[in-house]
């Protein structure tokens, strides 16, 4: 029986697996890193010390537990991103990263003025926001001349992998769709005219799907990473869609809810659709078609309040959070803590918690801070059935989904239930399965981590929550210009800091 290896470079660590043909799990591995934020709005990955460093260690890991052969590789990573690199393909500066880094806002309003944003939304399938790669390729070359001038190429995560494995620069075309405004989801293909706009001179990447064998691992490749040379390599793609494969969220109806750092949603269209407030995309596989959506934080404002509470686990914080009630006794946030993507696409929105007393208990904060989560999912899900989704089936991943209480509180919320899959592995068994199916061990339509629970909404729960949904719609607008005002307050405190 042979073995596949998916390797997955998230926002907060970098998880590999090693599977047999069947979908059973063989090893896994783990490394843990840190996005570096030096500006406000500004999110990097070093692309060797964090995307490289980890590969190795985890690709060292697993090959060392292989004792039957390896059949091909499978990688994804964060994205869309950009990292520039020089002639040689040495990265130029760190990799900027998706949504969450909010810097290009400039450029955004300068290719709206010249591209006109109505024509780049029915165009590319989206809007030109903090996810797009276009802005961000032109802030580098207003911003950053002599790394601009340098530049050559620029790879994400997954393209950046392949490459340093195989040689080959490619990108797949889900990835590529989401460099707006560079690229056209009908045609399958770089809008050249304004690629050339944006990036003069800048090579870009030949386009392949994520399942299709790019080539193989090259002697150098294999020396530092233990994987055996000639072992083929698919092209890969961004992490939720390697997820959704691997869960079975292939058909229309189905939407992917992944637990993470930040809230990402996948939902499978019946045919390409565009809405202002969401990102359209293709699929994983020809003919295939989503509409994303993405929180700029989620798992993110847990993590926050575990380090400001001293905790050294959440467990703590979950079992207090149980203790209050629906509502955390009449507690309200925002979860905009680093702007909000979908569906407001606002940078300069900003965390809102109201409704304190001194009553409250660092338990009522967690629920709330767990709840806000909850009606940002449900905002999304309502801004995709208004673009004309019609999810009817909700998968949730990630490792928010352990524990119970969050999924629980997402279902009450959305009065919808919300199936587990048996693995809560991420990506990385998306990129193994992709890797079979590149090679032809596996069909498309496998699911290797199949539903083992459901978590079904209890009815009272649900609506005792729709009251406090709808002062949540209301407290993002009532708040709006309050928290622009910081926004801007925050950017000058930064900058008259860095000036001393």
């Amino acid at each position: 029986m042979s073995l596949l290896l998916g390797v997955d470079i998230g926002t907060a660590s970098s998880k590999g697996v090693l599977v047999r043909d069947n979908g059973t799990v063989v090893a896994t591995a783990t490394r843990a890193h840190e996005v570096s934020m030096p500006h406000p709005g500004w999110v990097e990955h070093d692309a060797q010390a964090v995307w490289w460093a980890d590969f190795r260690a985890i690709t060292q890991e697993l090959t060392a537990a292989a004792h039957e052969p390896l059949a091909a590789v499978g990688v994804s990573g964060i994205g869309p991103c950009v990292l520039p690199v020089d002639g040689n393909d040495r990265p130029l500066r760190p990799a900027i990263l998706y949504g969450v880094d909010t810097r290009a806002q400039t450029q955004i309003e300068e290719l709206n003025g010249t591209l006109g944003e109505q024509a780049i939304l029915e165009r590319c399938g989206s809007i030109l926001t903090s996810q797009a790669v276009g802005p961000k390729l032109a802030w580098l070359r207003a911003n950053e001349p002599e790394t601009w001038a340098a530049s050559r190429r620029f790879l994400m995560a997954s393209s950046f992998l392949v490459h340093r494995l195989t040689g080959n620069y490619v990108l797949d075309h889900h990835s590529a769709s989401q460099c707006t405004p560079m690229y056209d989801p009908v045609e399958h293909r770089w809008i050249e005219q304004w690629a050339e706009l944006i990036a003069p001179g800048l090579e870009l990447p030949a386009l392949r799907w994520p399942s299709d064998v790019v080539g193989e691992v090259h002697p150098a490749a294999a020396e530092q990473t233990g994987i055996p040379a000639g072992t083929p390599v698919v092209v890969g793609t961004i992490d939720a869609w390697a997820e959704a494969t691997s869960v079975g969220v292939t058909a229309p109806g189905d939407v992917m809810l992944m637990y993470g750092t930040t809230m990402f949603l996948v939902e499978v269209l019946d045919r390409p659709r565009r809405s202002p407030d969401l990102w359209g995309t293709v699929g994983t596989f020809p003919g295939t078609h989503n509409f994303a959506a993405g929180m700029a934080t989620s798992g993110a404002i847990t993590e926050w309040i575990r380090k400001l509470t001293g905790e050294s686990s959440f467990d703590p914080l979950v079992a207090e959070a149980q203790q209050s009630p629906p509502g955390a006794h009449g507690l309200l946030m925002l979860p905009y803590f680093a702007g909000e993507r979908t569906p407001l696409f606002d940078p300069d929105a900003r965390g809102v918690l109201i409704g304190l007393t001194l009553r409250h208990t660092r338990g009522d904060i967690y629920r709330a801070a767990l709840e806000a989560t909850a009606y940002g999912v449900r905002h999304n899900l309502e801004a995709m059935r208004d673009a004309g989704g019609q999810y009817h089936r909700l998968v949730a991943v990630g490792g928010g989904t352990k524990g119970g209480l969050w999924t629980q509180i997402v279902s009450d919320v959305l009065n919808a239930p919300q199936q587990l899959p048996r693995q809560t592995i991420g990506a990385c068994l998306g990129d193994a399965l992709l890797a079979a199916i590149g090679i032809g061990l596996s069909p498309k339509v496998t699911q290797w981590n199949p539903i083992a629970i459901t978590i079904e909404p209890r009815p009272e729960t649900a609506a005792a929550y729709e009251s406090y949904y709808a002062l949540y719609r209301q407290l993002y607008p009532n708040t709006r210009d309050i928290a622009h005002a910081l926004a801007r307050e925050q950017r000058a405190g930064h900058s008259c800091i860095g000036g001393s």
